[in-house]
């Protein structure tokens, strides 16, 4: 009974297999030679594309690289705070120290993500916040010309209202492509 349902299987699927083959050899068949000009025209829109999404990119991978770092040093932390934790000579002080630790390090990772989302939904593309040492930085994508009047108010009001910072504790750094 095995053996039968494998040598179904195995039929269907080789049958399908077929099937695409012979489906994909039509379509190659029916369209014929591409046409010179339009391959060129091609070409030219997609490597302008391609140019266009390079200077994109440049401040793309700058929030990439910087949330990564971000991430790894807390993880790093964050081990380095389990292993004094779960030292077996670690006294009741020293667990607790490195619990407290690790809750403020959650907390403070959580206001960030909720910062950079309300900032992402307030226009601007990309964004990284780091909160510590009793000050807020945030940066994001600016244009040439730098951020508006109107874009520092907006990043400064979110600050102030989801944090208990100030404004003169907070750090706006303008990424540009």
């Amino acid at each position: 009974m095995k053996n039968k349902k494998r040598n179904i299987t195995m039929i269907a699927v080789l049958l399908f297999v077929c099937a695409a083959v012979l489906l994909n050899w039509s379509y190659n068949n029916r369209w014929g030679e591409p046409d010179a000009e339009m391959v060129s025209a091609e070409d030219e829109a997609m490597a302008q594309a391609n140019a266009l999404s390079g200077e994109e990119s440049v401040a793309a991978s700058y929030f990439a690289e910087a949330r990564l770092t971000r991430q790894v040093s807390r993880d790093e932390a964050l081990q380095l705070l389990q292993t004094a934790a779960t030292a077996e000579t670690a006294s009741q002080e020293t667990i607790d120290s490195a619990m407290s630790a690790i809750s403020a390090m959650a907390t403070t990772s959580m206001k960030e993500a909720q910062i950079e989302n309300l900032l992402i939904a307030k226009e601007f593309s990309d964004c990284v916040v780091y909160i510590g040492d009793g000050k807020i930085t945030v940066a994001v994508p600016a244009p040439e010309e730098g951020l508006s009047e109107d874009a520092v108010a907006r990043i400064t009001e979110i600050i102030c209202s989801e944090t208990e910072y100030e404004a003169s504790q907070l750090s706006i750094i303008q990424v540009k492509a």
